[in-house]
């Protein structure tokens, strides 16, 4: 009898194959984040905000594809941290370094370095927070998450690119000034909208599919205008996001004393 051919497996469970899809995805986030500053150096300015763009949606994407398949890892969390510190700390400090901070000197340098640290600090942050358990705080973060610091950071670069900056603008104290704020909203425990556990009612679901798709067809078009109204949109939504955690937190205080006062009644 000829012996039994044995099929050749790259991966030897299913586990394992689960936890290389998210992981792939994550490292192509790296590589992205990577080319976004070799634009920089070229001076393409344009296909490095792009990069930048497309690494957020892959971070996007990655945890939410690892939770569905069930491959999430010890190492795809790190790996996510170095991708994010990557491709939102690093990146758009160096693209913003070479579009206008290196006009300041020493100075633009060590706003880079400040920023970069913060970015440091928040992702650290999140990883030891993360582990708590599930409550109502899990729609907001603690501070600006670090891609959407990223764009903020960007946010001049991406105004002069958009056609908007209608009125001459002194970019020399527009982006150091939001080199600064960002910097602090990173690190501070200033809550921001998460958009973890929106509930979607099912009657609205076919609107919400054709808004997206409306909204990368206008971000193809009209890329840099799309990002631009974006980011001014989020902005505002910030003081929003904390009135509305405010909010929140004091029913909560109010429930938790009406429940003590219950508790006391009944003993």
């Amino acid at each position: 009898m000829e012996p039994q051919k044995k099929n050749f497996k790259i991966v030897t469970d299913k586990k394992s194959a689960r936890i290389i899809l998210p992981n792939m995805l994550t490292l192509i986030g790296v590589c992205i984040g990577l080319t976004s500053i070799r634009f920089a150096l070229d001076e393409r300015f344009e296909f490095a905000i792009i990069a930048i763009i497309f690494a957020a949606l892959i971070d996007g994407l990655d945890g939410r594809i690892a939770r569905l398949i069930k491959g999430t890892s010890k190492v795809g969390k790190e790996l996510d941290s170095l991708t994010d510190m990557i491709s939102f700390g690093v990146a758009p400090a160096f693209i913003m370094y070479f579009w206008k901070l290196n006009s300041l000197g020493r100075f633009g340098w060590l706003l880079c370095l400040i920023y970069v640290i913060c970015v440091a600090l928040r992702l650290a942050r999140f990883n030891i927070n993360s582990n708590q358990e599930p409550s109502w705080k899990d729609n907001f973060f603690e501070g600006v998450p670090s891609p959407a610091g990223a764009i903020l950071v960007l946010t001049p670069l991406i105004i002069s690119l958009s056609g908007f900056n209608l009125v001459k603008l002194n970019y020399d104290l527009i982006v150091p000034s939001f080199f600064i704020v960002t910097s602090f909203l990173l690190i501070s425990k200033f809550p921001s909208y998460s958009f973890k556990k929106i509930v979607i009612p099912r009657k609205t679901t076919i609107f919400l599919l054709f808004s997206i798709v409306l909204f990368f067809g206008l971000l193809l078009i009209y890329t840099f205008n799309v990002i631009a109204i974006s980011s001014i949109i989020y902005l505002f939504l910030l003081p929003i996001s904390f009135i509305h955690y405010q909010k929140i937190k004091k029913n909560h205080e109010n429930d938790k004393i009406q429940e003590d006062d219950d508790l006391e009644d009944e003993l």
